[in-house]
Parts: C-alpha cells; sequence; structure tokens
C-alpha cells in the first residue's frame, strides 16, 4: 500500500495532529493518502520508493517538471545573492519577468504592465479589485460551474455550493449559466446563443444593469474540464463591456502553452480581455502568481494603497522567468500539443470500448473525460469510477478527478511529459476499465 511505511504512518499521524483540519477538505485518497517524498520531470516518488506518472502536476503548480535544472540554476543563484527583496525597492529579477511577460502578449494588443502576488486566488481578488476601481462600479459575473480560489472575493466568484462561505466579503457577484455542450442548462450541442441571451437577462435582472466586470476560465478545470464553445469569449466580452465592465480571463490553470494551440487560452477564442489573471504553473512550484492589467486600469488603482509583503520576491521570479525559458528552448507548447493530441486519440479509443465513458473534452495538457451510467441521460458515475480511480492510482499513475459530481478525470502532467509516458498512462486507463 502506498502509504504503509512507517515513516509514511508517521507523517500522516502528525500532520493529524498538527495541522488544520480544512487541509483534509480535498482528500484524493481519504483513506490512504498519499506521501510524497522527491520528484523528478513527470515522475514522484513516495516514501516507500514507488514511483508515479503525476498527472496532476500537483494542481497544474509543476509546468516544466520536478527538479528541472534550468529552474534549479536560476533560483540557486538567486536565492545565493538575494533571497528577498521588498517593492519598496527596485530588483532585477520581478522588472526582468514583468519585461519578459508584456512581451508574450498578444503583438498590438496594448500598453500592458503586471502586478506580482503570490498565489492565484490573491491574483483574482486583485483583479476584482482593479476592476472596481477603473470602473466605478461594484457587481462582478462569473460562470456557474466557475473556479477561481477559496479567498474572499474568489470565493465569491466560485460557484459551488461546497466552496461558498456565509459571509459578507462574497457580496457583489452573479452567477451566469455556463455554456456547457455536453450536458448545459439548455440541452446538449445548443450553441452559444441561449447562453449568451441568458448573460444579458442575468445583468438585467441581477445587477444594477451596469458591472464592474465579467470572468471566464477558457477551459473551466476543478468545474470538469469544461472549454468555453468558439465565440462565447468574444461576444461574453462584449456584453460586459456594453454594461460598463472589464473584460477578465482567469489564466491560471490555461496560460505559459499548456493549451498547446495557444500561449493564452484566449488567444484560442479571438477575445483579448482588459484582465488576464495568472498563478499555479507561472513558477513551476513556487508561490507566485499575477495580473496583467491595461495601464489605464492599473493607474486607476493607485487611488488607494495596496502592498503586498511577499509580491515580487526575486527568487520566485527566478522560477518564473525559468518557465518562460524552458517553455520556449524545450518547445514545450508544442510538446503539449503533440502529447494532448496523442492522448485524446487515445482516450476516443477507450471511450470506443468502455460505455463508462460518455465524454472526452479538453486540448493540449489540459485533457478530462467523464464517466456517466447512460450516454443518454449522462447520469454521472460515481462508485465506479472511485474503483476505476485506485486502480489507476496503484498502477503507478495519479489523477485526481474534478466536477461536482466527482465523475471527470483530469489529466493535467507535467508539459514536458513524454510520448512513451502517454502510452504507459493509455495502457494503466486500458486495464483499470477492463478490470470492470
Amino acid at each position: 500500500m502506498p502509504c504503509s511505511t512507517p515513516a509514511a504512518g508517521s507523517l500522516i499521524e502528525r500532520r493529524r495532529r498538527t495541522s488544520s483540519p480544512s487541509l483534509g477538505t480535498f482528500p484524493l485518497f481519504p483513506a490512504d493518502p498519499l506521501c510524497l517524498e522527491r520528484g523528478q520531470g513527470a515522475h514522484v516518488w513516495d516514501t516507500s520508493g514507488k514511483r508515479y506518472l503525476d498527472c496532476t502536476a500537483q494542481n497544474l503548480c509543476i509546468s516544466v517538471g520536478y527538479a528541472h535544472p534550468v529552474t534549479l540554476t536560476m533560483v540557486g543563484e538567486q536565492m545565493g545573492r538575494m533571497q528577498h527583496c521588498t517593492t519598496l525597492f527596485h530588483h532585477e529579477q520581478p522588472v526582468a519577468y514583468a519585461e519578459e511577460l508584456v512581451a508574450r502578449m498578444p503583438e498590438g494588443s496594448g500598453d500592458w504592465v503586471v502586478h506580482l502576488v503570490n498565489s492565484g486566488a490573491e491574483a483574482i481578488d486583485l483583479a476584482f479589485m482593479m476592476a472596481r476601481a477603473h470602473t466605478g462600479h461594484f457587481e462582478m459575473v462569473s460562470l456557474r460551474n466557475a473556479y477561481h480560489g477559496l479567498h474572499f472575493g474568489a470565493a465569491g466568484s466560485t460557484a459551488f455550493s461546497p466552496c461558498r462561505f456565509a459571509t459578507a466579503s462574497l457580496q457583489g457577484f452573479v452567477h451566469a449559466m455556463h455554456p456547457d455542450q455536453y450536458k448545459g442548462a439548455f440541452g446538449p450541442g445548443a450553441g452559444i446563443t441561449p447562453y449568451l441571451d441568458e448573460l444579458r437577462r442575468t445583468i438585467f435582472s441581477s445587477t444594477a444593469g451596469h458591472i464592474a466586470g465579467m470572468i471566464i476560465e477558457p477551459i473551466q478545470g476543478f468545474g470538469g474540464v469544461v472549454p468555453m464553445p468558439p465565440g462565447y469569449m468574444k461576444e461574453a466580452f462584449r456584453i460586459t463591456r456594453e454594461a460598463g465592465g472589464l473584460a477578465i480571463c482567469d489564466e491560471v490553470q490555461t496560460g505559459f502553452g499548456r493549451m498547446g494551440s495557444h500561449y493564452w487560452g484566449f488567444e484560442a477564442h479571438d477575445a483579448v480581455p482588459d484582465i488576464v489573471v495568472l498563478g499555479k504553473g507561472m513558477g513551476n512550484g513556487f508561490p507566485i502568481a499575477g495580473v496583467i492589467a491595461r495601464r489605464e486600469i492599473a493607474q486607476s488603482f493607485t487611488q488607494v494603497r495596496f502592498f503586498n509583503t511577499y509580491g515580487s520576491n526575486p527568487m520566485a521570479a527566478a522560477a518564473a522567468r525559468s518557465v518562460l525559458k524552458v517553455v520556449d528552448d524545450e518547445g514545450l507548447q508544442a510538446n503539449a500539443l503533440a502529447r494532448g493530441q496523442q492522448l485524446l486519440a487515445g482516450l476516443h479509443r477507450l471511450q470506443q470500448r468502455h460505455s463508462l465513458i460518455g465524454d472526452v473534452r479538453g486540448t493540449g495538457l489540459i485533457l478530462g473525460f467523464e464517466l456517466v451510467r447512460n450516454r443518454t441521460t449522462r447520469e454521472p458515475v460515481v462508485e465506479e469510477g472511485e474503483r476505476i480511480h485506485r486502480r489507476i492510482r496503484d498502477a503507478g499513475v495519479i489523477m485526481v478527478k474534478g466536477s461536482a459530481t466527482r465523475n471527470t478525470f483530469r489529466i493535467n502532467p507535467p508539459m514536458g511529459i513524454t510520448a512513451e509516458d502517454c502510452e504507459v498512462l493509455l495502457d494503466v486507463l486500458e486495464r483499470a476499465f477492463a478490470a470492470g
């Protein structure tokens, strides 16, 4: 068993005694948690020495791989010079990183500036504050099924009841129907028109008629790998701007080439936002996140003082710069596209052989497959999914299940995953499903 060693048992008990119980509210294997010790490339090892292919990338944070030599070198060199420099002073690393980020925005799309923080949820909150300061409006629109984090304003925009709290900090958010083309509110394959009409009605009926902004994930991640259908983001952003709001794109999971086809998720939709939120894989496991905003929006936010003690930390900025370098130098965006196509083809073959797989979706290395009892009614399958999940883990692959109904398996490995690893993954899935 993965955590049957004395060291693992001790670790589990020590965490139980000394750490907050809230750390266990997102359990992967509640009765038998994994105790990880080290990682290399796309693999991790537990305390018993067993190796796993990590198809979670630690919630998509490990973008270019565990222990990547470029990350280790750049962070180590910075650590040897200076481990922290507050924004009260100037430092080369965060400035150079901001320059490199801005250079990766679409050519001719505007005058962009960068504000660095520590986590994606923190960046989401900052984006909301910027939008409200710039527009003078208060209410924000997000989509049902959306996950933007669990801190303060971010929790208000997240649209799952288990992730919401009865506190005043959640005020000012309304939720429009998400345009799910598999099992959305308007039926399978309904297109975008009914969802855009519903968005207009939501703004009219649930807000003051003018809003601060709307936030969209190009692919809803925690919500079950639900891609925005073609045309929706562009039109939704147009409706948002007509209502006086700013278009905000949550690229925490989709950015930095992980989609394969495009560096940023919004580029796949020909929909340039006013604010872009970054996080997770941005630092290859180091705590860094950020907001890219049009200069005039960031200028509006200078009406108040905003300070973040560890924002722009030079070690985290060095890690983030290493991600940009490795993605470029090693062609990881192209690899994400190729490996995604390889996995999608294999998943579709599995779907043909196993009726439990109702839908396969995603792009690049943001993929998912949904388990259903019946492909017509699309009733979620959970119990069988638990057995399959355990078989996958026992065979040496770590994967998480997303969506409110816990029946969508997510495939989000580090972007350097090899073709051989993908074949191993597909073989493990085949054997897990074939076992019944």
